[in-house]
């Protein structure tokens, strides 16, 4: 049995799986580099009201995040720019649009990755926590063992 995620006293009987949103479950990147080119200065894209706005899954993410469910007891854990309250709602509304209605009530919005309890994170950077949190951090796309969904399935699965 593996602590839960944020009550170490609670139970659960899978191992907690953490996945970040923006470069590992949705292609954020794309949108910050059309912002970009479209003249949007760095510090006003965070305030940008179509950051998130329905971004394009990664590719095998949402395959993932099903295949998944049957072995983790799966959380999405991810840190919006605190500049821009648009960009909550439209974190949630990406997950439930792609991963399900059920998926929107395993969204964790926080500053402080460190301080969720989880046996996995996956997650592209070290920020945010990161580096203190608890578990294993599957660093997605940084290494070569971890450079896809694929590679992340082979391993989690």
């Amino acid at each position: 049995m593996t602590k839960s995620y944020l009550n170490p006293s609670l139970k659960t009987n899978k191992p907690i799986l953490c996945i970040d949103m923006d470069g590992v479950l949705c292609d954020f990147d794309t949108r910050y580099t059309v912002l970009r080119a479209m003249g949007v200065r760095e510090h006003q894209i965070w305030k940008h009201p179509e950051l998130y706005n329905d971004l394009d899954p990664i590719i095998g993410a949402v395959e993932a995040w099903e295949k998944l469910q049957d072995k983790y007891d799966t959380y999405i854990l991810s840190t919006p720019p605190w500049s821009s309250p648009l960009a909550w709602s439209q974190k949630r509304e990406w997950v439930e649009k792609y991963l399900g209605k059920t998926a929107k009530k395993k969204l964790i919005l926080c500053h402080n990755k460190g301080i969720v309890n989880g046996d996995y994170l996956i997650d592209d950077r070290i920020a945010h926590g990161v580096a203190d949190f608890p578990g294993e951090h599957i660093h997605f796309g940084a290494v070569e063992q971890f450079k896809d969904w694929a590679a992340v399935l082979e391993y989690l699965l």
